[in-house]
């Protein structure tokens, strides 16, 4: 698992140019998913000595409800809570505020690492105009420019210094499955987990949790071993208020990072809404097997037969179309069982390998059915395919124009793969390189 780093601070003191700056503009190497990505703030960072992943805590500032120190303090309260590192960002040309000065009381009465950086420093004379954050009781004080890149390498190395190392797994764990119950807070997710741990014939051990937090429970049905990752779990031991659903995004990243099947639980009464497209859309960028559960369907009754519903989610999330559906009842235990026979069919497709030359036969037959457009009034070929990993099932593709595979042609592609190959609840990641 990766450390997390978070940004905070007042409003416009250049958190999301920090974060771009720090992530390096990098573009994801899968396609852009409209309406999931755009409001995009978080990254995983590999460009330095160490990775780690980067939060823009100005993404999930509230509309306004209690004043501007309410929001800053419930903002940063998650990101103290649950971040490994926080960059406490100031706006050098306004200079101290009481707002920065209640930010950095906050900080400084938990026991968390933090770099203090003060932005909108241009150049070597400006950096006089920071002598007044030293009041703040702080030994060191990063100056720098998000915008025009000053000072922004020594920022970098204090990052990485002050990253701890990856989390580690407990011996003998390696090979449970990791199942992680991700969604909007009260659609269910412990009452859920409750009900799957509550059957007979699982037995629940008595080992510790595994990486960092104690509510993971390993339990094994059969010879089939598993670690339940609760959420909810995560902000009850943290005590941090989220009546704000925003704020459940930060707790999906930790473990959506951490798991091999993502279960996605939707609030039947309610349907899929827009926070659901986003934790579902961390699901998808992170390239994880994901299963989405419809909870509390009993409260729907007769009325509302699965199929129609069934529609409405696809269509909200669309992006997720490889994903199982599942219709579930913690409280009555209808389809709850159920979910363990999905994951394990999940995972079997996830770790599917497919051998090179059947792939390229397949690739033969599917380029001959329907041809790839030109790129540059050129004929596009692709001439070799062959799987590179599992996990999500990678596949490399060679061919004599890379940057010329439409997003259409990429699609059809993957569709291909796995109406003849299954794949079913996991991703696919095509690479097109040049031949």
């Amino acid at each position: 698992m990766r450390p997390l780093v978070a940004i905070v601070g007042r409003p416009n003191v250049g958190k999301s140019t920090l974060f771009n700056r720090i992530a390096g503009f990098r573009k994801a190497i899968v396609e852009g998913l409209p309406g999931v990505t755009r409001d995009r703030n978080f990254a995983d960072v590999d460009r330095y000595e160490k990775s780690f992943t980067l939060i823009d805590t100005g993404g999930f500032e509230p509309v306004a409800q209690r004043g501007l120190l309410a929001q800053m303090a419930e903002q940063c309260r998650l990101a103290v809570e649950e971040a490994d590192v926080i960059i406490l960002l100031f706006d050098g040309r306004e200079g101290l505020t009481p707002s920065d000065q209640e930010i950095t009381r906050f900080l400084q009465q938990r026991n968390k690492k933090a770099l203090f950086v003060v932005n909108k420093i241009d150049t070597p004379r400006q950096e006089d105009s920071i002598f007044d954050f030293y009041t703040l009781g702080v030994e060191t004080i990063y100056p720098v420019s998000a915008q025009h890149n000053y000072g922004i390498d020594g920022l970098i190395d204090a990052i990485v210094e002050f990253l701890p190392e990856p989390y580690a797994e407990l011996r003998g764990e390696a090979d449970a499955v990791r199942i992680a119950v991700v969604g909007r807070p009260n659609v269910g997710k412990s009452s859920l987990i409750n009900r799957i741990l509550g059957y007979e014939r699982v037995i629940v051990h008595e080992a510790p949790g595994t990486t960092r937090d104690a509510i993971d429970t390993p339990f094994s049905v059969g010879d089939s071993r598993y670690i339940l990752i609760d959420t909810a779990g995560i902000r009850r031991k943290s005590r941090v208020s989220l009546r704000l659903e925003k704020y459940s995004v930060v707790d999906a990243i930790k473990s959506i990072e951490r798991t091999d099947v993502a279960l996605l639980i939707l609030d039947a009464e309610e349907g899929p809404t827009e926070q659901d497209a986003r934790i579902g859309g961390l699901i998808h960028e992170k390239g994880k097997m994901g299963v989405i559960v419809v909870n509390k369907w009993d409260l729907l009754g007769k009325e509302n037969p699965p199929t129609a519903y069934s529609k409405k989610v696809r269509e909200h999330l669309w992006f997720l179309d490889y994903a199982p559906l599942l219709f579930t009842s913690a409280v009555t235990g209808r389809g709850v069982y159920d979910i363990l026979e999905v994951v394990r069919e999940v995972i079997a497709q996830g770790d599917k390998r497919v051998p090179t030359s059947q792939l390229n036969r397949w690739l033969r037959e599917v380029t001959e059915s329907h041809r790839p457009p030109l790129f540059r009034k050129r004929r596009l070929a692709l001439s070799y395919i062959t799987q590179v990993s599992t996990r999500p099932p990678t596949f490399i593709i060679f061919t004599n124009y890379p940057m010329g595979v439409h997003p259409s042609y990429r699609r059809y592609l993957s569709n291909q793969l796995r109406q003849d190959f299954g794949f079913g609840g996991s991703p696919l990641r095509l690479i097109f390189r040049k031949k």
